[in-house]
């Protein structure tokens, strides 16, 4: 069989994903049980993968969902607890009154918060929660969605406490081998992926400072009443400001503590640094910028919910304190459980799962219940119940509704991540194969050769468009990126880096974060106006990315094809 004809059997997959998600508007309900079986009947027939081997990975693909849905579970179990203690309505308040600027406003509520709520929740929930908050202070429906959507770039390598890295990268590379690989070169898995973590969170920096200024410049030009790109840059100097509040303790995280944190305690120092200086005219433009009157507003800007802006009651009931209380608990619990090796190997000492599946060399999976961060995110929502005072019946429908999230996004996983995990393995086969991924990196390594970097952080970002989801691009993509880095004999963690940075980017254009954001506002139906916006920082993303990786390789001479 050619090299072309793997290749294009092995992208078969992802191809199909694209023709019915996006092609066909099919949910991924409906979509990814199908790409399933395309998945195994390619490896069976063409690979001539053991139908033991098909299975062992579905089971491993299996124990791995499970590590996923107990984090999504954690987060929004958190969230959802602290939306009916009220504390998040009290956090809402604490911003409103900060600056009648409506750029500061942007800067602050999206950026700082929204970028806070995507470290400690992710899957979407920054924009679903900056979105109505920006319109029951006076925004446009369809700009809050975007400056959301714009969130959705930065902070999501390391959203949901770093679950786009520690499952979406881990459980998309083959690991097994590849510790094989490190143990022999005098490395570890371990430092293998602190590397690529480190890499993911200097090139998010890099690009990411500059997205506070995007943010309020798009909302000028498309939004503003004289269409202007020149007042966005009026308050240049704060925006920037904010950029580096976020994103230099965002990096120093990424690099010393690891990938569960970056996103969290970036926008904690942010907000810290940034909102204190607001309040007293920091950096601020001499004059304020505002909308023009909501009378003077096209249809389409509006949305069809109403929102009413009283906060007195929470104001009234909780100190902002106590209500972000809870939030700096995970922070620190986490810190701990990453740099304690008595308290690490407490909570790893409760792990169960299985070694060489079914018989299968190679093919293992375990789930770390208390390790992982779900399990310290369900500890907090506990503790919270007394913090906050709360009935246990608020606490179980907080839990009812995560379990209601979690199904529909429980569905679609189950079939996913086993689907890639037959992809990863089908280097065992009959047909003396390479395995999928290493095809296609093949093929694709011959076709663009030493210019590939500059593409692979797009691949990522398509990914994302693809899946929806950081994670599930990580776990399509990260071992075709580093195959393409051997075959080029470039480095391996950068190219998977710059799959993570892209994978990022493309949740901004991700159609089931516009619909799930467009809905908290009632503005359904106005998503292919939002997704024509949403594009220019996406490519912007992209491509000084992608020119960053091609630096790294070309001028610092970043090569080794293992790291």
């Amino acid at each position: 069989m050619s090299i072309t004809l793997q290749a294009l059997l092995a992208f078969m997959p992802i191809a199909l994903s694209a023709i019915l998600l996006i092609g066909l508007h099919w949910p991924a309900k409906k979509a990814m049980p199908v790409v399933y079986t395309v998945t195994a009947a390619i490896a069976f027939f063409a690979w001539e993968m053991s139908f033991n081997r098909i299975i062992a990975s579905s089971i491993q693909g299996l124990m791995i969902t499970m590590a996923v849905l107990w984090i999504i579970f954690g987060a929004i179990m958190l969230l959802n607890t602290l939306q009916h203690s009220g504390a998040i309505l009290r956090i809402r308040a604490g911003f409103t009154n900060i600056s009648p600027d409506r750029r500061v406003q942007a800067i602050i509520i999206a950026w700082l918060f929204g970028c806070f709520i995507e470290g400690a929740s992710g899957f979407g929930t920054p924009a679903a929660i900056a979105a109505p908050l920006l319109v029951a202070i006076g925004f446009p429906a369809i700009s809050a969605v975007m400056i959301g959507m714009m969130i959705q770039s930065t902070p999501v390598s390391f959203g949901a406490v770093g679950t786009p890295i520690i499952i979406g990268v881990s459980s998309g590379l083959d690991k097994s081998n590849l510790t094989e690989q490190l143990i022999a070169n005098g490395s570890s898995w371990e430092q293998f992926l602190q590397l690529i973590t480190s890499e993911v969170a200097i090139g998010h920096a890099i690009v990411g400072t500059l997205m506070p200024l995007f943010m309020v410049v798009m909302l000028t030009r498309f939004f503003g009443q004289n269409r202007s790109w020149k007042e966005g840059f009026e308050i240049t100097p704060f925006a920037l400001f904010a950029g580096l509040a976020f994103t230099i303790p965002y990096a120093l995280t990424g690099v010393f503590l690891g990938a569960e944190f970056p996103s969290l305690i970036g926008a904690l120092v942010g907000m810290a640094i940034v909102v204190p200086l607001a309040k007293r005219g920091f950096l601020m433009p001499k004059k304020s910028w505002d909308f023009a009157p909501k009378e003077q507003w096209p249809a389409h800007w509006l949305g069809k919910i109403s929102f009413k802006q009283d906060n007195n009651e929470a104001k009234k009931s909780m100190s902002l304190t106590r209500a972000w209380l809870p939030y700096l608990l995970v922070a620190i619990i986490l810190v701990l459980s990453r740099v304690s090796t008595e308290f690490k190997a407490l909570l790893k000492s409760i792990s169960f799962g299985f070694n060489n599946i079914l018989g299968e060399v190679g093919i293992s999976a375990s789930v770390q219940p208390f390790y992982l961060p779900g399990g310290i995110l369900f500890f907090v929502c506990l503790v919270t119940l007394f913090l906050h005072q709360m009935k246990f019946k608020q606490v179980v429908d907080a839990a009812k509704q995560s379990t209601t999230t979690l199904v529909g996004a429980g569905f679609v996983l189950v079939f996913t991540i086993p689907m890639v995990r037959i992809l990863i393995n089908s280097g065992v086969n009959g047909a003396d194969l390479a395995a999928m991924p290493v095809a296609m990196a093949s093929f694709v390594a011959q076709t663009f050769g030493d210019l590939y970097p500059l593409f692979a952080p797009s691949v990522g970002a398509l990914g994302a468009f693809i899946a929806g989801s950081n994670t599930v691009s990580n776990m399509m993509l990260s071992q075709f990126q580093f195959e393409v880095a051997n075959a080029l004999s470039v480095s391996g963690a950068l190219l998977v880096a710059l799959q993570a940075i892209g994978a990022a980017a493309g949740n901004m254009i991700a159609i089931h974060n516009v619909v799930a954001a467009s809905a908290t506002v009632g503005l359904l139906g106005q998503e292919g106006r939002t997704l024509r916006k949403t594009i220019l920082p996406t490519i912007y993303y992209v491509l000084a990315v992608g020119v960053l990786g091609l630096i790294a390789i070309n001028v610092f001479n970043i090569s080794d094809p293992l790291l």
